[in-house]
């Protein structure tokens, strides 16, 4: 099966080199973007560029909410807890529901 047979999911280009590298495990999404299952292969892409850049297998999706938010999160995230908080409210002002999804990069 080839990539592109895949769901798309997108991240912003900043985060590409992280999840390339191993560094960026999760990612924290609005339901709108957080109905996968674990075991499903994704293929990547550059948002807004749309540049194919691999492909995660989910390994689990979990309800968080901004509070419960943490140092383990942060470091999954690649980033400080502060950083992981002001991207999270730059990305979703309304701090709707959030989940964690948690992913292992395959190709």
């Amino acid at each position: 099966m080839s990539a592109h047979s895949y769901p798309e999911f997108t991240f912003f280009s900043r985060f590409v080199a992280d999840i390339q590298a191993g560094r960026k495990t999760i990612t924290i999404r609005d339901e709108s973007e957080a109905n996968w299952q674990p075991g499903q292969r994704l293929a990547l892409f550059t948002n807004p560029e749309h540049q194919h850049f691999g492909t995660i297998e989910v390994l689990s999706v979990k309800a968080v909410a901004f509070d419960e938010l943490n140092d383990k999160h942060a470091r999954q995230e690649n980033m400080t807890l502060p950083e992981l908080k002001q991207v999270i409210r730059d990305i979703y002002p309304a701090l709707p529901p959030l989940y964690v999804i948690e992913f292992k990069l395959i190709a």
